[in-house]
């Protein structure tokens, strides 16, 4: 006699029915013991029904209150219970039952967030701080020298706005060491640019003036007794000379004709001077030389606007197509860009000022070329920039437009530069002025909380050296002769070239470095230990 067949239901608590994985709900609803024959029954009962709409709904309240992860999303269709099956065991795995750690999962997420903030942490700055402290023998010969009425040495200073700098603090050290009344220097036009500014459009004069007021005399012209003399001009300075060399060569010729002329001084006045020497240079580099107010006022603007959108990485692009010709480097870009830059350097050969016996590749691996936007995205991705960084990038034109930027705009979408956060009109009195350019850029650069040129320079040395004695604030420098044969190798694993990249530049981060442990360096560049000093005047590497 067959048995007579009855449909029995369980209640089940809410509390059991939260500790079970989705496979065992699934269970309830696709038993394995249930014929074909009793499956089309099945589906003709309440009771199933009545629970697929409570599974639904439970299934929804958990992707609301336990936010399930985002990577895995639910299916568009609610009740889709079968498609849904992977988040929900994931979902539970993760909030409630807590048996896959996340770090199985997250680990490299967890990983990159942590090298990530701290991409913008500063590095040990060894307690050094800004420390002028001229000698007892300095103060005494500085009131003979402020007293100083008959040789007057007046300057003409060339190049680019970094350039110039450098010359003008020469300037005023030459004056010194001469004991002579320092003219106002002189900017020489640019052939390049067409700017005719002067000093007192780029520089605070005034400023100028004060601070230097216990070192050197500076007047803004000669005085009528000497505006008839015929300024002896010297065109054959060497490079590297020393005070001694100056005193010989010049002074006998200032008693002469009380009038000294100057022109292209990069480069010529040793790196290695006095101690005092070396502090005035300081001086006048991180004290004496301020922007004049209506370029500083605009600079500051234009850094609040970036800084308002948090911290911000500042990036020296030199990419634009003169840099490519004289450095012998090809862009990249495509084949028709680096034709072009070929062809320019055949025709004009002297612009070259890399090693004319070099490859292009030799050169590349030598570190001689500037990184191209591609190199640098990769770079800072190593070095774990947040893809959210803000980046306001500095530098001319690069050859090739926006399309030069698209590696970089790709991965770091938050790129900007000073025509994307000036006003309406606000960049307009000054665009044909490159200096002004280039000093705004060099405020907000200097101002970051991360620096990086994308190669060697005047404006990177300079805003290197006001970092450091600004308490050695973070400067990447690329370690281009290391780290380029790994961003040629494409057989690396990406996390292998990240681990490489961080290790090459570990020590590359804005330290403080003793200028005396490489002879030539410039003090406004390395200014430990001669302008900077610290508790136990030591320096431990």
């Amino acid at each position: 006699m067959a048995k007579s067949k009855r449909q029995a239901y369980i209640s089940v608590p809410s509390q059991i029915i939260n500790s079970l994985s989705s496979s065992s709900l699934q269970s309830l609803l696709l038993s394995p013991k249930k014929s074909l024959k009793n499956k089309d029954r099945l589906w003709k009962r309440p009771m199933f029904w009545f629970f697929c709409v409570f599974l639904c709904a439970f299934v929804g309240m958990l992707k609301i209150w336990f936010n399930l992860d985002p990577l895995v999303p639910f299916s568009p269709i609610p009740c889709s219970i079968f498609q849904q099956e992977p988040s929900i065991s994931r979902g539970f795995s993760k909030s409630l039952l807590n048996v896959v750690p996340m770090s199985e999962k997250n680990g490299g997420d967890e990983e990159r967030e942590e090298k990530q903030s701290g991409f913008w942490e500063q590095p040990d700055g060894l307690g050094y701080r800004p420390c002028l402290d001229f000698s007892n023998e300095y103060g005494k010969s500085s009131a003979g020298i402020l007293k100083e009425r008959e040789k007057y040495l007046v300057v003409v200073v060339s190049g680019g706005i970094n350039q110039q700098r450098n010359q003008i603090v020469d300037a005023v050290v030459m004056a010194r060491i001469l004991g002579a009344t320092l003219v106002v220097p002189i900017l020489q036009v640019n052939v390049i640019w067409g700017d005719e500014s002067e000093f007192s459009d780029i520089f605070d004069l005034d400023h100028f003036k004060k601070i230097l007021a216990n070192d050197v005399r500076i007047v803004s012209s000669l005085p009528s007794t000497h505006l008839m003399s015929r300024p002896v001009e010297e065109k054959r300075m060497p490079v590297n000379v020393s005070p001694e060399w100056i005193r010989a060569h010049y002074l006998r010729k200032f008693r002469r004709d009380g009038v000294l002329l100057l022109r292209g001084l990069d480069s010529r006045l040793s790196k290695d001077l006095p101690s005092d020497l070396q502090k005035l240079r300081c001086k006048v580099a991180f004290h004496g030389l301020k922007f004049a107010t209506p370029i500083l006022e605009l600079g500051n603007r234009i850094t609040e606007r970036m800084r308002s959108k948090g911290p911000y990485l500042a990036l020296h692009l030199r990419m634009e197509k003169d840099v490519w010709v004289r450095t012998g480097c090809l862009p990249g870009l495509s084949h028709k860009y680096d034709e072009l830059i070929t062809n320019e350097r055949k025709q004009r050969p002297k612009l070259l000022t890399s090693r004319s016996n070099m490859t292009y590749h030799d050169r590349k691996l030598a570190g001689l070329c500037p990184l191209n936007a591609l190199e640098v995205t990769r770079l800072l991705k190593a070095l774990g920039a947040p893809k959210n960084a803000g980046i306001y990038w500095a530098g001319g034109n690069p050859l090739g437009g926006k399309e030069a930027l698209l590696p970089l705009t790709r991965e770091f979408p938050n790129l900007y530069n000073k025509e994307d956060l000036a006003l309406p009109g606000e960049l307009e009195p000054f665009a044909s002025k490159a200096s002004f350019m280039a000093a705004i850029d060099y405020i907000v650069a200097e101002n970051s909380d991360v620096f990086m040129p994308s190669h060697g320079g005047n404006m990177g040395h300079a805003i290197q050296g006001h970092r450091a004695y600004a308490g050695h604030k973070k400067y990447i420098t690329p370690n281009k002769r290391q780290m380029l044969r790994y961003f040629l190798d494409s057989s690396l694993p990406e996390a292998e070239f990240n681990r490489i990249i961080m290790d090459l530049h570990r020590d590359s981060l804005g330290q403080p470095e003793l200028r005396t442990s490489k002879a030539g360096r410039d003090v406004t560049k390395y200014p430990v230990p001669q302008c900077m000093c610290n508790d136990s005047n030591s320096y431990s590497s």
